[in-house]
């Protein structure tokens, strides 16, 4: 895991550092060769420079973020962004989280996405690249 995910992690209150610590081993595992850094104050897991998953704390709890996750047509990922193809769960307690769900997002997110690097270059129009 990358140092700085570590100390994001390691700044949450209890419950949100094991939910946390939790989402950060599984995408890691998950996602072999994936670029993983804390940006825009968050953690988030790259592909090919593309932006695919992603971690934050808010009000309601931990966010977990697929940039793509709109089009996984999964009911569990049902806070969809208003502008972008973005989809998010939230998470109050580790019992929340369900492996077989967070497997399923994490492949989904490797076989759709949204070209999200080159968002600035197209003027921030979307395109589908997988």
């Amino acid at each position: 895991m990358h140092s700085d995910i570590l100390n994001y992690n390691e700044n949450q209150l209890v419950e949100d550092k094991a939910i946390c610590n939790l989402l950060a081993e599984h995408i890691d595992g998950y996602l072999k060769g994936a670029v993983s850094k804390v940006w825009h104050g968050h953690p988030v897991w790259f592909l090919d420079g593309n932006p695919i998953v992603g971690y934050s704390k808010q009000k309601p709890g931990i966010r977990l973020m697929f940039w793509s996750g709109a089009d996984f047509d999964e009911p569990g990922l049902d806070v969809l962004g208003k502008r972008f193809k973005d989809a998010s769960v939230f998470y109050q307690s580790t019992s929340q989280v369900k492996k077989t769900d967070l497997r399923r997002w994490l492949k989904k997110s490797q076989e759709i996405q949204w070209d999200y690097k080159n968002l600035i270059k197209r003027k921030g129009r979307l395109e589908r690249i997988k």
